[in-house]
């Protein structure tokens, strides 16, 4: 009987209750979205913010000192770190989070005699560390290619040289022979640079097993990130080891504000549909006041009367939600394309709470029907 009363009142007032279900489905399929969209944020920015590049960095301790010329067979800056430690620590842990790192060791050398900033370091992992450039020519793919160097736009300028030419690398009378591959356009300070292969860079420098610092990238939140440089420096006790804070406090930030901002949005839609609902039921409880009455004269208690109006509510609720939920779905899609570049996949975990809030703010909405307890049945049947 209960079932049978519920599918009548659904279907003698689908006028009224359709307003209601429209806007439960249309909040609905915002709150999924956004909640898609949340679920899916961290990953989707970890993604964005690795294309600024290395986030994680191993130094020496110490300061460094005054730059030596690149003629008195001085490294620009004495404080280096042991490479064969250092790399065994990464190695150790060389987890999921870890997409790249690469040692580097800097010096000035002359090219055609014009002082350049020379960085020593495995030329396969400049792309991965650095995803943003813009090479002209080709990447490096292997490592110990000795021969090879990919320069810095400015310096590509200023030395009139192009993908495919020759060019000479001279400090302290050593000179390395070497072939741009690239010229790399990185928007920083790498355009003033060239890179070349880190062994080949210790010989000409007489820093066997000894570099600058080492630079990883490293995927996850800034809270994971900062954990695994915690890893890290606990291996090496000597060392400087700590994240890029421009690029993990720049993230934090960022994704903090995302955050307060789908939930405000979640909090505000919540209430406009309840206040949408509200206003529906509001107005059938002024027309169910002579059914009140009749099912009070023939026995029926408030509780389950009142457990009738609002098991209707409910189920407007979850079927608004759950509709909602399904266009939501695509709403996610078309945010994650336009916003972040990708398609957003679908978490089905965000269904069931898109639905249980809908619910909420549907029965939320039905607290006019409360007014119905107070009918007396004696007035009704006067006709009062």
């Amino acid at each position: 009987m209960f079932r049978r009363l519920l599918w009548k009142m659904i279907v003698g007032n689908r006028g009224r209750l359709m307003v209601a279900l429209v806007a439960v489905i249309s909040g609905a399929a915002v709150i999924s979205a956004l909640l898609n969209l949340q679920f899916d944020i961290e990953r989707k920015l970890t993604q964005e913010f690795r294309v600024l590049g290395a986030n994680v960095v191993i130094a020496p301790a110490q300061q460094p000192r005054p730059a030596a010329s690149a003629t008195d067979g001085a490294l620009d800056s004495p404080s280096l770190i042991d490479e064969g430690a250092a790399l065994a620590a990464v190695d150790r842990n060389r987890t999921g989070e870890l997409e790249a790192a690469a040692p580097f060791l800097y010096f000035v050398a002359n090219v055609e005699e014009t002082p350049v900033i020379v960085a020593g370091t495995w030329l396969d992992q400049l792309r991965p560390l650095n995803p943003s450039w813009q090479v002209t020519g080709r990447w490096i793919e292997t490592r110990g290619n000795d021969s090879l160097c990919i320069v810095g736009q400015n310096v590509a300028q200023h030395l009139n040289l192009s993908a495919g030419e020759a060019l000479d690398v001279s400090y302290a009378g050593r000179v390395a022979h070497l072939n741009v591959a690239g010229v790399a356009d990185s928007g920083g300070s790498e355009d003033n640079q060239i890179f070349m292969d880190e062994k080949t860079a210790q010989q000409l420098t007489g820093q066997i097993g000894q570099i600058a610092v080492v630079q990883l990238n490293v995927r996850g939140t800034p809270e994971d990130i900062q954990q695994y440089a915690s890893r890290l420096g606990a291996e090496l006790p000597n060392d400087d080891v700590h994240p890029i804070r421009d690029v993990a406090a720049g993230e934090g930030a960022l994704l903090s504000r995302i955050r307060l901002l789908i939930a405000a949005m979640v909090g505000l839609i919540l209430v406009l549909t309840a206040l949408c609902v509200l206003a529906t039921m509001a107005a059938l409880a002024m027309e169910r006041r002579a059914d009140v009455g009749l099912m009070k004269a023939l026995g029926g208690s408030i509780s389950r009367i009142l457990g009738l109006f609002l098991t209707e509510v409910g189920v407007l609720g979850a079927a608004g939600g759950l509709a909602g939920c399904l266009v939501g779905i695509i709403l996610s899609r078309w945010m994650g394309e336009h916003v972040f570049g990708t398609t957003i996949s679908p978490r089905w975990d965000a269904i069931p709470l898109t639905v249980a809030m809908m619910i909420a703010a549907a029965l939320a909405g039905g607290l006019p029907l409360r007014m119905l307890g107070g009918v007396k049945p004696a007035v009704i049947l006067r006709g009062d």
